[in-house]
């Protein structure tokens, strides 16, 4: 039988064959791929020739492309459309990759090649991005403990495949608890208070498995509307609980023993390598450098937030009393009752706002930002395989009509979809052997809409979406000639830069302007509705930037622990808060048994990085701002060539000196946030 995922694909622009992929074919095409990968690097090691760059370096680089290609197929569909034989596959291939990575850093005769190379790297006449691709390629693997004895690495070895089976079940115990937990809205008294499209995703969500009637899910885009109008306290209250308790469960899918492992491994693997915390050793290799760096932001954020967060609860307790409930303000009555008030204050009602975003009208905004921008063009293609019949495809070309890349567009939540929004990719950029030009998925969790009804988005939706895209970017601009260095393989603290500066431009009356557009009439959003929008930018900041610091602040603590040895994790947590004085009525934006961030994501002790990126983005938008154009030509250029289509050429500082002129600080991101004294 021939395996598609090992044949040559003759589909256009080389995309992967979706339909003819079925779950039995990953476990022989993972054990082809790394057969061909291990027989790469055993040339490569035991090349007898002198090193060079390009027997070394280059050929690093131009190996793996096979398990390349069927590592990118298999994890994006684990992510996005998962099932019982993927997650199997999963749980046996995870730990077995980490071994095989493991092996590679591991192989003493490929270091000294490469430690070779970077001990003469002033004497191989390199260019700056050979240079750099050499520096990155001995960094890493000094990082994954090549320097270690025998002992070092097999201990080592053995940590990293742990962990990969422990992110792996983690993740999927998430997943497991978000697809078990409904609660049926049964009649009118259950969707009290419900607009019609909160009711129409109620009713999608039923449909979707096979029920009548209404149900509220763990999917963040049906449960916070449903927090932010249900006239039914004692839902909002079952319904929250329910989802800040996932991983916390009890029985199989409980994530607390998890969690405990991993930060005693994560620990002990920090020491291995010379460090006296993992904090300390993730951090090493980014713009922060220190956990003190990152607890000095987090805390000069905040302190004002959370004095901003108790004048809200106080609106919040007014607003309550005025309408003559004896209650105290819980964490499940934040949302409905700042709703409330932003409705008072601002004259906006969210049910207001949603008609004027409908889904394709904002996938059209970002479309036409990256065209004003950076002379993109996106033409639908029917033709170009995809992994669901929801999943949507774009030929992206520049201004000179070249083609640039395969954009895919994921939108609608699904039980077969872990939750969140994210991107990724299926071929990433580079030049080696020719123009390779990458194929980029957005992967979205929006409420699907009644058959025949447009999907109406909230800000916050409309906001993901650009963010997202600005990944997305990051990925289609790339040029740089080496797939180490493209596209978004940059710092963690700097990766975000991207996505959450293309979220300025959302809200712009120039965009809101142009595309915000009622779905039923097509009338423009109203000017006065757009001033009431940007007037209420920075309401509820208090509460948005306490529940995300409160995340970042516990993550940054788990890893700064000496000793994490049988910690118990909920408790860690409980005290940690307690001692930073979280308000009572908020809780972390991830919590703990949940919080795949940092247990399944890829951002452990990384979690600050959003803010560390905002301190930029909020900077990096008023250089446009200052131009009087926040399309300004100029300025737009500087940008995709030093951040968007740069890669890692530089270190970060460096990238960002280069488009600005200098570094930011911190007083952009709490005026932008509303903080600011």
């Amino acid at each position: 039988m021939t395996n598609p995922l090992l044949d040559t694909w003759s589909t256009p622009f080389e995309a992967p064959p979706f339909a003819a992929v079925r779950p039995t074919h990953f476990e022989p095409a993972f054990e082809a791929a790394l057969e061909s990968h291990t027989r790469e690097i055993a040339e490569i090691a035991g090349n007898a020739d002198q090193p060079t760059f390009e027997n070394t370096i280059v050929a690093l680089e131009t190996s793996g492309r096979l398990l390349d290609r069927v590592s990118s197929v298999f994890w994006n569909l684990a992510g996005a459309d998962t099932n019982d034989e993927i997650q199997a596959v999963e749980r046996t291939i995870a730990p077995r990759l980490a071994a095989h990575w493991n092996a590679i850093t591991s192989n003493e005769a490929l270091f000294r090649r490469i430690d070779a190379l970077y001990a003469a790297r002033d004497t191989l006449s390199l260019d700056d991005e050979q240079r750099r691709v050499l520096e990155r390629a001995h960094l890493g693997f000094v990082r994954a403990g090549a320097r270690l004895d025998a002992a070092g690495k097999k201990r080592k070895g053995e940590i990293s495949q742990r962990l990969a089976s422990l992110r792996t079940a983690f993740s999927q115990n998430v997943l497991a608890d978000e697809k078990a937990w409904l609660m049926p809205l049964a009649g009118e008294a259950d969707l009290a208070g419900l607009p019609d499209f909160v009711r129409a995703a109620a009713a999608g969500a039923a449909a979707e498995r096979g029920l009548e009637g209404h149900v509220v899910t763990l999917s963040r885009s049906l449960i916070e509307p449903f927090l932010t109008f249900s006239a039914r306290r004692d839902l909002r209250e079952a319904a929250f609980k329910a989802w800040i308790a996932r991983g916390e469960t009890g029985g199989t899918t409980d994530n607390r023993a998890n969690v405990a492992e991993q930060l005693a491994l994560t620990n002990e693997l920090a020491k291995l390598l010379g460090y006296e915390t993992y904090a300390a050793y993730a951090l090493d290799d980014t713009m922060a450098k220190t956990p003190d760096a990152v607890r000095d932001l987090l805390m000069r954020t905040w302190r004002p937030a959370v004095a901003k967060a108790k004048d809200e609860a106080a609106k919040l307790q007014a607003m309550a009393a005025a309408e003559g409930q004896n209650l105290t303000i819980a964490p499940w009555d934040w949302r409905y009752y700042a709703e409330k008030v932003r409705r008072a204050e601002f004259a906006l009602d969210e049910a207001e706002i949603k008609p004027y975003l409908p889904l394709d009208k904002m996938i059209e905004a970002a479309f036409f930002t990256a065209g004003r921008l950076f002379g993109l063009t996106f033409k639908p293609r029917t033709d170009v395989p995809v992994y669901h019949p929801e999943v949507r495809a774009w030929e992206v070309t520049g201004h000179d009509g070249r083609h640039v890349g395969v954009f895919l567009g994921d939108y609608f939540a699904r039980p077969s979809k872990r939750s969140g929004a994210w991107m990724s990719r299926y071929r990433g950029q580079h030049k080696l052997d020719g123009e390779v030009r990458p194929i980029i998925v957005n992967v979205m969790n929006f409420a699907k809409p009644e058959a025949g009804k447009p999907a109406l988005l909230s800000i916050d939706d409309a906001r993901t979406l650009f963010h997202e895209f600005g990944h997305a970017l990051h990925g289609l601009l790339s040029d740089v000639a080496y797939p180490s260095i493209s596209g978004t393989s940059v710092s963690r603290d700097f990766v975000e830069l991207p996505s959450q500066l293309y979220e300025h431009w959302m809200l712009t009356p120039e965009i809101l302007g142009r595309f915000a557009r009622h779905a039923e009439t097509g009338h423009p959003m109203p000017e006065d509705l757009i001033r009431r929008i940007q007037a209420a930018r920075t309401f509820n900041q208090g509460f948005q930037t306490v529940e995300y610091c409160a995340s970042a602040l516990v993550d940054i603590a788990f890893h700064s622990l000496p000793d994490a040895t049988g910690l118990d994790p909920i408790a860690f947590e409980a005290k940690t808060l307690g001692e930073l004085g979280m308000p009572s009525e908020i809780v972390m934006r991830h919590r703990t048994p949940h919080f795949s961030h940092i247990f399944a994501g890829g951002y452990t002790a990384g979690y600050y990085s959003y803010l560390w990126s905002e301190v930029l983005d909020a900077d990096a938008f008023q250089a446009f701002e200052e131009t009087g154009d926040v399309f300004n030509a100029e300025t737009a250029d500087r940008l995709a060539r030093y951040v968007y289509a740069a890669g890692n050429l530089r270190a970060p500082d460096a990238a960002y000196q280069a488009f600005r002129g200098r570094l930011p600080t911190v007083e952009g991101l709490l005026k932008k946030r509303g903080l600011a004294a």
